[in-house]
């Protein structure tokens, strides 16, 4: 049998184990999406899952191409992440990895809004937002930059929970910036 039949914990004959194999693997990249980098004992201990099924998929994973171990001093814990691909690589691969963000962050806003009433009351509000503005390039990018460093402060929570403080939570903010491009010809005839 191959490595990929032999996962920890599953049974010969076990007809759930693909189907637990997809699980496992959606829930890692979904935590790696959510988080930055992850090790095997994390994963386990967010998921629910043993360490072993963790590490093995985590290594699944990498090894098809989705995720890659960090650079770290030593030690046992091997973290992970997504691999990122520049814009200058493009290609399928960077346009799959690309859907697939969009998707999980889709996917989890949906999640929220079907769970929003059971949330504790604290949470029970979102801010979601949009505008639309003209901007240069230029601007465009300053915009993002001004983005980014509101958000350095807590960034380091991801790696460091002692630094989180009580009553922290996992909050997306998923921000697209992109030119509004005028429509064509083309688009009438679709809609």
């Amino acid at each position: 049998m191959t490595e990929e039949l032999n996962a920890p914990n599953d049974r010969p004959g076990d007809v759930d184990a693909p189907l637990r194999e997809h699980e496992v693997r959606t829930a890692l990249l979904e935590l790696l999406a959510e988080v930055g980098t992850v090790t095997a004992t994390e994963a386990a201990s967010r998921l629910g899952y043993s360490s072993g099924l963790c590490s093995f998929h985590l290594r699944q994973l990498a090894r098809h191409g989705r995720i890659e171990e960090v650079p770290h001093s030593g030690g046992r814990a091997r973290p992970w992440r997504l691999v990122s691909r520049t814009p200058a690589e493009g290609g399928p691969a960077h346009d799959e990895f690309g859907a697939l963000a969009r998707g999980l962050e889709d996917e989890s806003w949906q999640r929220w809004l079907a769970q929003r009433d059971d949330a504790p009351p604290a949470w029970r509000h979102d801010e979601a937002f949009s505008a639309v503005t003209y901007l240069t390039p230029e601007e465009m990018g300053r915009v993002a930059d001004v983005i980014r460093r509101a958000l350095a402060p807590y960034q380091d929570r991801e790696q460091r929970p002692l630094a989180r403080p009580d009553g922290a939570h996992p909050v997306a903010l998923i921000t697209r910036l992109f030119p509004l491009l005028p429509h064509t010809p083309e688009d009438a005839d679709e809609g």
